[in-house]
């Protein structure tokens, strides 16, 4: 039996000596084992997503330096680990110094090549370029080191044969890396390349983020694959927090054994590092956790967002918090959320009314201070905003074309509002108590630019910005069953959603906000979550054969709300005019996104200021429909 022990890193991103310290304890740990290999995830010296770090060459020159010392390190064990090649004598299709994702092994002070290979180490082979990964913006392919060097992929992608201590015989054994397994749109799929040479293991390097359902596609796959070519596999996965700027990604770790029949034979904890012995029986192609196996189920959206704050708040080097509390539920839910990961100390509550809050939503926002048991202050804002408004009011300038005043209107009222709170009172009050102040926003909302730019938008970190409302609503109840009490109060559920910025949003009156959140929801996420992103042409397209809400999966029939032909049209023209139109730039200019979902806004979802656009058959479809 073969003794793998493998070790899901919290890497952190950037900074080569901190992992150094993280493995060089792993390393000690398996020394003390006595097992035959360590297994390190993908870029586990410099952490995935860096941005153009990687253009920096004293950067370059840490992880080398790093790397040499992992190899120093491997006496008496063989190491396998995930770090950046630099081939200074090449150029990039970047134009900087050539690198390479690579996989490394190393055993007795020195490293293992690939056998029959002219590279001291293997290169990813498939370099996603899709949602937030954007490797070949860095680094340079197998596939095009083959093709350069004039050589079949066949002959270039080749298996290491790794030094096993207590064994006579050294492992041969397919070393890739993360996406070089998703290889199912690929037209080179180089697991089936190395089945052809006697490959006796796989062991998959990644760095793959969570993202909600996720794991069981992972599961589905690598099960297929191991199950077609009869191999068993290792995944070993990152733990931590990374960002690409506007999103905070965090990885579930999550490494996995699969058996040569495609069985998942052991998982470890998500959002856990920790390192795991596996044995490996080569005779019967099995591969089993010695520890207690954890069929670890998928991680939740409570424990990923709990996860992913912590780490983003130690990432920033931020203990208190600050988050405006309106009473509604979305305000609520994260001042849970925050509180379920900081002392009450320090998360400060703040609700700001002016004359349009009920005693309802403000009794709501006390009560759930005194429920989390954190520090409140109420701090009306209806004098200050009447001050503004006294002072810019019909306001005369001087223009060419003579004395021009420039009245507020209602909205412009309810703006001021908005940023009143969070640009003066709640930025002021993060900077008195030493942290941040949140911003609340939901995905539907930032969907619709339903938001003001530079006041409810605002703040550090949108944590609960990647969840459609009924998610909030969800993530609530979770929050509750997380506190095993009713933490978030059983009203905030029930009342009826609003802004509260005018008589216009009276919950008293049963008034609020604009969408109706049981049908809405699902026909923007339509727009942007699935891989065939809808337009309004597939929309019409659903709802005059009868198939819309099947497609959309709403929990509210859209022929209840739209009685006719006409109505709906307007409808869907108006939350589009606004996804694709300003809310664009609200979006740009919004915080940072805790990432959770298939699709989440920032630089997952590449998007340009453009005017909201028809096709021609959308435009014959309406005029079509409408004629009827």
């Amino acid at each position: 039996m073969i003794q793998i022990q493998t070790v899901q890193l919290a890497v952190v991103p950037g900074n080569v000596r901190a992992n150094w310290k993280l493995i060089e304890k792993e390393i000690q740990k398996a020394k003390q084992k006595q097992v035959d290999v360590l297994v390190l995830p993908e870029m586990c010296l410099s952490g995935y997503l860096i941005g153009d770090i990687w253009e920096q060459d004293s950067f370059l020159e840490e992880c080398e330096l790093y790397g040499q010392r992992i190899i120093e390190a491997s006496q008496n064990l063989t190491i396998v680990w995930g770090n950046v090649a630099v081939d200074r004598t090449l150029i990039g299709n970047d134009g900087h110094i050539r690198k390479y994702n690579a996989a490394f092994a190393a055993y007795n002070g020195k490293l293992v090549s690939p056998t029959n290979s002219n590279l001291p180490y293997t290169i990813k082979t498939l370099l996603p370029n899709y949602r937030q990964f954007d490797d070949p913006r860095h680094f340079t392919s197998m596939i095009e080191v083959a093709a350069e060097n004039h050589m079949p992929i066949e002959a270039t992608l080749q298996p290491f044969h790794l030094p096993i201590p207590s064994q006579k015989e050294p492992l041969c054994c397919g070393i890739i890396l993360c996406e070089d397994s998703w290889d199912e749109n690929y037209p080179i799929r180089p697991m089936h390349i190395l089945k052809d040479k006697q490959v006796k293991l796989f062991i998959n390097l990644s760095a793959s983020p969570f993202a909600l359902e996720k794991n069981q596609k992972r599961h589905r796959m690598i099960s297929k694959l191991t199950r077609d070519l009869q191999i068993p596999m290792l995944y070993v996965n990152q733990c931590g927090m990374q960002n690409n700027g506007k999103n905070c990604y965090v990885f579930d770790g999550q490494s996995a054994s699969y058996n040569a029949q495609g069985i998942l034979t052991g998982e470890t904890a998500a959002f856990n590092p920790s390192s795991t012995i596996f044995s490996l029986n080569e005779n019967i192609g099995l591969i089993t956790p010695n520890e207690a196996t954890i069929y670890a189920s998928s991680p939740s959206v409570l424990e990923a967002l709990r996860y992913g704050l912590s780490e983003f708040l130690k990432s920033i080097q931020i203990h208190h918090v600050v988050i405006g509390v309106s009473g509604g539920i979305d305000s609520a839910v994260n001042a849970a959320l925050y509180r379920s990961i900081l002392p009450a100390d320090q998360v400060l509550l703040v609700n700001l009314p002016t004359q349009f809050n009920s005693h309802v939503t403000k009794n709501l926002a006390h009560q759930l201070a005194l429920n989390l048991n954190c520090p409140y202050v109420s701090i009306p804002i209806h004098q200050p905003i009447a001050n503004t408004y006294s002072e810019l009011h019909n306001l005369s300038i001087q223009t060419t074309k003579g004395i021009q005043q420039l009245p507020i209107t209602s909205f412009m009222q309810e703006n001021m509002q908005a940023r009143d709170r969070s640009g003066r009172v709640l930025a002021s009050l993060a900077a008195q108590f030493q942290g941040i102040f949140t911003c609340n926003a939901n995905k539907t909302e930032l969907t619709v630019g339903y938001g003001t730019l530079y006041g409810d938008l605002a703040g550090a970190i949108a944590a609960t910005g990647d969840l459609w409302k009924h998610q909030i609503y969800e993530l609530g109840h979770s929050l509750n069953a997380f506190f095993n009490q009713e933490i978030i109060p059983a009203e905030n559920f029930n009342i009826n959603p609003s802004a509260e910025l005018s008589p216009a949003q009276s919950i008293e009156k049963g008034l609020g906000d604009p969408l109706i959140y049981e049908y809405h929801d699902y026909l923007l996420k339509s727009f942007i979550e699935p891989w065939n992103r809808a337009t309004p042409e597939t929309i019409l397209g659903w709802y005059i054969d009868g198939t819309l809400d099947k497609h959309l999966g709403c929990t509210r029939k859209s022929s209840e709300i739209f009685k006719t032909p006409f109505e709906f049209i307007s409808d869907l023209e108006k939350w589009w005019n606004l996804f694709s139109g300003f809310s664009v730039a609200k979006r740009i200019q919004s915080p940072p996104i805790l990432s959770v979902s298939r699709r989440s806004y920032g630089f997952d979802l590449r998007e340009s200021q453009l005017q909201p656009y028809y096709t021609t058959k959308y435009l014959q479809l309406k005029e079509t429909l409408l004629k009827k």
